[in-house]
């Protein structure tokens, strides 16, 4: 690295300081990094007895379309609302997705070291949720509830979603922004960009980023159907011929963000460092709304290398978005290879994987997630396997594109620094990609 790289760099580049997550499987990135190196996956089969008592109809059980699996929290319903000041009924008033919340962006505050009631400086906070169904499944449900409350208040004390982020704020006495963000699957790593920006503009002096989304009810399957994008049969097959979709799932992630100089400055542990990254939409050139588009996404891609100020085949692993959808992952390697082979005529270098394979879409999580598996393969100088991978989706041109997919544990052997991109894409239009190094 020159020297006027490394000036540079200090002045626009975001050190990640501190990590959390709840996904299928493990409540801590430690667990979450050893299932995926392990190419564990979190599904879980369900019996008619189980399906039967969280209320799914006999007559749906008989439909050879109802997939009996599911990707689920260890512990869904769990919540220290004592350590964050809640009386029981509070705490039973809030959505899950934002008692989840409280304790991610905590526990990732924890992991940076920083306790955010004696901070001389300013925290922010940008993030967003999923649906929220726990609101009229189980609080408006209960007409004594209602009316005891009130409406205007059960949607106050934390049930919408535009009160995801200050709730946080409001509870740890954080004076920076307090953004909740919403673009359906690209939420949590558009809210990472989102919070670079206002870190480099002096807006806030750390911040909190990422997203948690919780589907109810628990303990359900789902139906199937050909040509949509859920699986076949609960597994989720990034890239592969045998790829019939993917599986919605519960999580979340947040990281810790800090400008790099004023990281060194601290000693802040830098998990890894933020040197570019770039949202936009694919505004109408593609076939229909909900279409993903290869020239929209490459446009974000392109512009987060060229801010990152890298050459393209520095960058030697891609955690994509990764669905598994036979149309979704060729337009998204098309996109890839528009943007990474630009002026690059290195082939099959580069490795990609999705951790969709492992636990699922965690819908506003996705990208987070993604970013987090990202920062330990960065760390421990492995790429984890992308589970179920065994021969190319025949609409992929691997050959002559820069990528191939990673399916077994690999050593990351380089000269220079390791560099992973990650790539969220939202229904919608809303892309974006984040550069890591």
């Amino acid at each position: 690295m020159t020297d006027n790289r490394l000036e540079d760099e200090l002045d626009s580049a975001i050190a990640i300081i501190g990590m959390s997550c709840r996904v299928p499987g493990a409540n801590t990135v430690a667990g979450f990094w050893n299932n995926i190196q392990q190419g564990d996956v979190a599904l879980r089969r369900l019996s008619d007895e189980e399906l039967l008592a969280a209320g799914v109809p006999e007559s749906q059980l008989k439909n050879p379309a109802y997939v009996k699996a599911t990707m689920i929290l260890d512990e869904p319903r769990g919540f220290d609302a004592a350590f964050f000041g809640f009386s029981p009924r509070d705490a039973g008033i809030l959505d899950p997705q934002h008692r989840h919340f409280l304790e991610l962006c905590w526990e990732a505050l924890e992991d940076g070291g920083i306790n955010p009631y004696a901070y001389e400086g300013s925290i922010g906070v940008f993030g967003g949720s999923g649906h929220n169904s726990y609101m009229p499944y189980n609080l408006l449900s209960n007409p004594e509830l209602e009316d005891e409350v009130g409406f205007f208040l059960l949607r106050h004390t934390g049930n919408d979603k535009d009160f995801l982020t200050t709730r946080v704020s409001y509870n740890f006495n954080l004076r920076g922004p307090s953004l909740n963000i919403q673009t359906a699957c690209s939420t949590s790593l558009v809210s990472i960009h989102t919070a670079t920006q206002s870190l480099l503009s002096g807006e806030c002096d750390t911040a909190l980023a990422g997203a948690i989304t919780i589907i109810l009810p628990l303990d359900h399957g789902y139906l199937h159907e050909e040509g949509g994008i859920l699986s076949r049969d609960g597994f989720c097959r990034p890239f592969d011929a045998e790829s019939t979709g993917t599986i919605l799932s519960s999580g979340g992630g947040v990281v810790l963000l800090k400008r790099l100089d004023d990281a060194i400055a601290d000693r802040d542990e830098i998990h890894a460092v933020i040197i570019g990254s770039a949202v936009n939409n694919d505004g109408f050139n593609k076939v229909n709304y909900l279409a993903p588009s290869v020239d929209g996404q490459s446009a974000a891609i392109s512009e987060a290398i060229e801010i990152a100020e890298i050459e393209r085949d520095s960058v030697g692993y891609i955690e994509c978005h990764g669905t598994g959808t036979k149309i979704g992952d060729p337009i998204e390697v098309a996109a890839l290879t528009q943007a990474y082979g630009l002026n690059n005529s290195r082939k099959q270098y580069c490795a990609i994987g999705s951790v969709k394979s492992n636990i699922g879409h965690t819908d506003t999580a996705a990208g987070v997630l993604g970013l987090i598996k990202s920062v330990m393969s960065i760390k421990s100088a492995k790429i984890a396997p992308t589970a179920h991978y065994q021969s190319p989706n025949a609409e992929i041109d691997f050959q002559n594109s820069p990528f191939y997919v990673c399916n077994q544990l690999t050593e990351w052997q380089v000269d220079g620094p390791r560099r992973a991109g990650i790539s969220s894409l939202g229904v919608g239009g809303t892309n974006a990609h984040v550069i890591l190094e």
